[in-house]
C-alpha cells in the first residue's frame, strides 16, 4: 500500500456526499453529525431548535466542514417530505440518513397513560418509519444506493427496567431496520442500526438516579459511560464504502454491557 492515508480517505471518506441527521441537534447525533462532516459530507442537522443547532454548526464550520440546519416535525410525513425537498434544492442529493430522534420516560408500567405511550411511539418508531419511507423511496428511485442508519438502544435488545415504552419502540426499530435492509438490498440501499449502550444524554437524565448509575456501572466491564464521540467510528463505517457489504447489521457500542452476565 503506497499511501495509507489516501487509502483510508477513499475507504472512509464522504467527499461529495450529503448526510441528513435527524436528531442532529442532540448530544449523540450531534457528535455523529460532526464526524460525518469531518469525513467530507455536507451535513444537515435536523431538529426543532435552531438555537441548539447553532453551537454544533459553529464547531463543524470551525473544523472546515459544511453543514446547515433544517427544522422539521418528525411526526409528520408531509414535513419529512418537505425536508427532503428542501435538502435536494440546497444540496442536490442525499446519500446518508441518520434516524436519531427519540424521547423517553421513567413512568412505571401500570401508570403509563395513552397520550404518553402515543407520544413516545410516534417519535421513536413512526418517525423512523416515515423518514425511511420518504428518503428510502428517493434513494431507491435515484438508483445510486444509499445508507440509512437507525439509532437503536440496548433496551431494544435487553429489556431494561423503568423505560417500558421506550424499550418497546426501540425493539421495533431494530426489527424495522432488518426488514428494510432485506427490502432494499438489491437497490444498494443499506439499512443498519447503531446500538448505543449507556451514554448520558438529554433524554435519559430523568432515569439516571445514583442507584441506577451504580447498577449500570456494575454491569459495564469498561466501568464508565460512553462518550458521544465514541459513536463516530461506527457511523463512518456504516455511512462509507468501508461498510458497503454491511446490511441489516446491529453495531453495539456499549463498553461490554451486553457481554456481562454475573
Amino acid at each position: 500500500m503506497s499511501n495509507p492515508e489516501n487509502y483510508l480517505n477513499t475507504l472512509f471518506g464522504l467527499q461529495n456526499k450529503v448526510a441528513v441527521v435527524i436528531g442532529g441537534t442532540g448530544e449523540l447525533c450531534g457528535a455523529m453529525a460532526e464526524g460525518l462532516a469531518a469525513a467530507g459530507a455536507e451535513t444537515v442537522l435536523v431538529g426543532r431548535s435552531e438555537e441548539k443547532a447553532a453551537a454544533r454548526l459553529a464547531k463543524i464550520e470551525a473544523a472546515g466542514g459544511k453543514a446547515y440546519f433544517e427544522k422539521v416535525d418528525v411526526n409528520s410525513k408531509a414535513s419529512i417530505q418537505e425536508l427532503l425537498d428542501q435538502v435536494l434544492a440546497k444540496s442536490g442529493r442525499v446519500d446518508i440518513l441518520v434516524n436519531g430522534a427519540g424521547i423517553n420516560s421513567p413512568t412505571p408500567i401500570l401508570e403509563i397513560e395513552e397520550d404518553e405511550f402515543d407520544s413516545i411511539l410516534n417519535t421513536n418508531l413512526k418517525a423512523v418509519l416515515f423518514a425511511s419511507q420518504v428518503f428510502g423511496k428517493y434513494m431507491v428511485e435515484r438508483g445510486e444506493g444509499g445508507s440509512i442508519i437507525n439509532i437503536g438502544s440496548m433496551s431494544g435488545i435487553i429489556p431494561l427496567s423503568r423505560v417500558f415504552t421506550y424499550s418497546a419502540t426501540k425493539a421495533a426499530v431494530h426489527n424495522l431496520s432488518k426488514n428494510l435492509a432485506r427490502e432494499w438490498a438489491e437497490q444498494k440501499v443499506r439499512v443498519n442500526t447503531i446500538v448505543p449502550g449507556f451514554f448520558p444524554a438529554e433524554q435519559n437524565k430523568k432515569v439516571l438516579t445514583p442507584e441506577r448509575v451504580a447498577s449500570i456501572m456494575g454491569h459495564t466491564p469498561a466501568n464508565r459511560f460512553g462518550e458521544a464521540h465514541e459513536l463516530v467510528g461506527s457511523t463512518l463505517l456504516l455511512a462509507s464504502d468501508a461498510g458497503s457489504f454491511m446490511n441489516g447489521a446491529e453495531i453495539v457500542v456499549d463498553g461490554g454491557y451486553a457481554s456481562m452476565t454475573i
